[in-house]
């Protein structure tokens, strides 16, 4: 196998284990819906309705990433909710707020900043995006010579 082959091997591979992911993520928002509940910030109401919302949201995003035809448009999709949902670990964050009557030390919510960075960045690979604007400032290289 070549090297684009193998490229776009491990890129299917890393979706379908972020899509798994998502998916299992998305199902603990039912099985385990109180656990979820602390961090929805207070100005959303309801936070069990929340959780269920996000959970489907993230159900669907999981089969979307799986799907190699969806992957771009997912991908975007996916960026959007992790910005959005940041929100609840921001919150999390900034008001102490234990999980399992555990509260998390600054560099526990850095680290957790940082994969939620690199979640982002992994939906846009996925998506095609990242390679896209670096063909782009290729193209913009070679055009200004």
């Amino acid at each position: 196998m070549d090297k684009m082959g193998l490229v776009v091997l491990a890129k299917h591979a890393i979706a379908t284990i972020f899509g798994i992911f998502f998916i299992n993520v998305g199902i603990a928002h039912f099985t385990d819906t109180r656990w979820f509940e602390p961090i929805v910030p207070e100005a959303l109401g309801d936070p069990t309705i929340w959780v269920l919302i996000t959970g489907i949201i993230e159900i669907v995003l999981g089969i979307g990433m799986v799907i190699p035809q969806s992957r771009r448009y997912f991908s975007i999709l996916t960026v959007l909710f992790l910005l959005a949902v940041y929100w609840a670990n921001y919150n999390m964050w900034v008001n102490d707020i234990p999980l399992d009557n555990q509260t998390f030390a600054t560099i526990w919510h850095v680290l957790r900043l940082i994969a939620q960075a690199l979640m982002i960045l992994i939906a846009l690979w996925i998506g095609g995006w990242l390679q896209q604007s670096n063909k782009s400032m290729r193209h913009q290289q070679q055009s200004h010579k």
